[in-house]
């Protein structure tokens, strides 16, 4: 056993029974929580308890279960319907050259917010064991360019089960870009190791999207492992889950992606909580979130600005939102607003609009879309032409 998992496990808090030693009856109600728990168990990594300065504050709201998550009002168990796009067990092909692939069941910590609470924490939901249904499904799609191997946590893995996972995916032509999806540099910084370093950079390019939804997760230990990381060539970015009473402040979310930035992770995506059943609570307006997008934009550097999206309920994909800036678009001008709310005016080409947007001979060039041919199945026919 290595010594992070040997960390994970003595150090860890599994039980509601240990969280009440820690913070006190008074504060975590054993019997009451009882149910939250059992639908959804809970792990926090000392790392993580350690970050706990008070009960309620950004960092307790995360990983403490609450009554709130019993409560169901417009929530789904497969929120994004992921399970509709997945033609092979652990494989997800939603978007044209790209599939997720989901290769741990198991997390570090388990935030109370998580999309795939229905299978994340139970081993047989992400079968281990059929790995190559999912590496002939790669294999005979080349198309797909870019993999995401995501959980669970992917870096719960052993380095010997993720070389082996990588090796595969390398052997494939057609893949281009491996990606992790992990929370493990905020949760569990040790499992950065100078054997997996070594190790992952035999497969370059690899990707690592990295999870941070408040400043304070940036810990000296934190920063460590992303240095390290940085070190052996994998490229570092950032999701953030727009949460509330978490960051739903802009000055919290600019420090947020200001410290990123320092520690050479480039913030890439800032979501809307998903419309997940047991995660309602830490859902805001959309609104919230295109404020902290107008608070960012142009009052900080553009590396510190993410995108802003939903994941589209039901499997639509990633859509970016925008606060409004246009005001006004006909032939002649553009008229807009800039970050402090002035108005601007940009004079359209004419020779564009007299030769039909800059088009030889005045033809318009019509824009195609090539589609490919429906296959069987829902997830074969429904592939979504938005960004990954």
């Amino acid at each position: 056993m290595s010594d992070w998992q040997k960390l994970l496990r003595d150090q860890s808090i599994a039980s509601l029974e240990k969280l009440a030693e820690k913070f006190g009856p008074e504060q975590i109600d054993v019997e009451a929580l009882r149910p939250a728990f059992d639908n959804f168990q809970m792990r926090i990594t000392p790392e993580v308890i350690d970050l706990i300065q008070e009960p309620g504050d950004a960092i307790w709201r995360q990983y403490i279960p609450t009554v709130e998550e019993l409560q169901v009002t417009d929530g789904m168990i497969d929120s994004l319907d992921e399970d509709g796009d997945s033609p092979v067990p652990n494989i997800t092909h939603r978007y044209p050259d790209r599939v997720l692939f989901l290769v741990s069941p198991v997390c570090a910590s388990y935030c109370r917010f998580c999309t795939r609470r229905r299978k994340v924490g139970d081993p047989e939901k992400i079968p281990l064991n059929q790995y190559e249904s999912a590496f002939e499904y790669i294999r005979q799609h080349p198309e797909v360019r870019d993999v995401i191997l995501s959980g669970g946590d992917p870096m719960m893995l052993s380095d010997r089960r993720l070389e082996f996972i990588l090796q595969n995916l390398r052997a494939i032509p057609h893949v281009e870009i491996i990606r992790l999806g992990s929370r493990i540099t905020a949760h569990l910084p040790e499992r950065i190791t100078p054997e997996f370093c070594e190790m992952v950079q035999k497969y370059h390019p690899i990707y690592m999207n990295t999870h941070f939804n408040h400043p304070s997760e940036l810990t000296p230990n934190t920063v460590a492992a992303l240095d390290r990381l940085s070190k052996a060539g994998v490229v570092l970015g950032a999701h953030t889950v727009l949460l509330r009473g978490v960051n739903d402040d802009p000055k919290v979310m600019m420090k947020l992606m200001h410290e990123l930035l320092k520690a050479r992770v480039r913030p890439y995506y800032i979501y809307m909580a998903d419309q997940v059943a047991g995660g309602e609570h830490f859902r805001t307006m959309v609104q919230t979130g295109l404020e902290i997008m107008k608070a960012l934009r142009g009052w900080t550097s553009g590396l510190a600005i993410p995108y802003f999206v939903i994941d589209s309920p039901g499997g639509g994909g990633k859509v970016p939102l925008l606060p409004e800036y246009v005001e006004s678009i006909n032939d002649d001008e553009v008229v807009f607003r800039n970050y402090e709310g002035k108005t601007y005016r940009y004079k359209q080409p004419k020779i564009a609009a007299k030769d039909g947007c800059g088009a030889p001979n005045g033809d318009i060039v019509p824009i195609e879309i090539a589609a490919k041919k429906p296959a069987a199945g829902k997830a074969a026919h429904r592939r979504k032409t938005a960004g990954e």
